[in-house]
């Protein structure tokens, strides 16, 4: 902890079940390895789904840019002060984008590089290598719904 942070007292989190459905491979070892933010022009990161998603990418090329959640699994979840600076000014949790979170989902868009089987390389991550993978999602900006079935005569 740093001067000037605050934690809260949890229970242990019994309100959500979440199902990994992959692992996340980056060149980065640890949290002080990691870039700041994730840049479109970074290294190639591989998701690699489990095999019962593999279908689920289906139509996922079609996107250029795509989000990706994961689970930052080495997170810290008790702050609700933080100083990200090591200078002692404090920032309300939700006012930052730290990955020490009472849930700690970490969210990225990234540039799609490609689809092979079950593994989605991208460029743009920010995570250690290994994080869990939460879910994938095409670019909100560029997804465009579906128009619903026609009702039948």
């Amino acid at each position: 902890m740093r001067l000037n942070e605050q934690v809260v007292q949890l229970a242990p989190p019994d309100d959500a079940r979440l199902r990994f459905i992959g692992r996340i491979r980056t060149p980065w070892p640890d949290r002080a390895a990691c870039p700041r933010q994730g840049s479109p022009d970074g290294p190639e990161c591989r998701l690699e789904l489990d095999p019962c998603w593999h279908a689920a990418l289906a139509g996922l090329a079609a996107y250029p840019a795509i989000e990706v959640l994961y689970w930052l699994d080495r997170s810290r979840r008790d702050l609700v002060v933080q100083c990200p600076a090591s200078d002692g000014r404090g920032f309300g949790t939700f006012a930052l984008r730290s990955p020490v979170r009472p849930n700690p989902i970490g969210t990225a868009l990234v540039r799609l590089v490609g689809i092979a089987g079950g593994v989605v390389t991208v460029r743009g991550l920010d995570c250690v290598d290994g994080t869990p993978l939460l879910d994938l999602k095409p670019d909100r900006a560029l997804f465009t719904p579906k128009a619903p079935p026609k009702a039948a005569p």
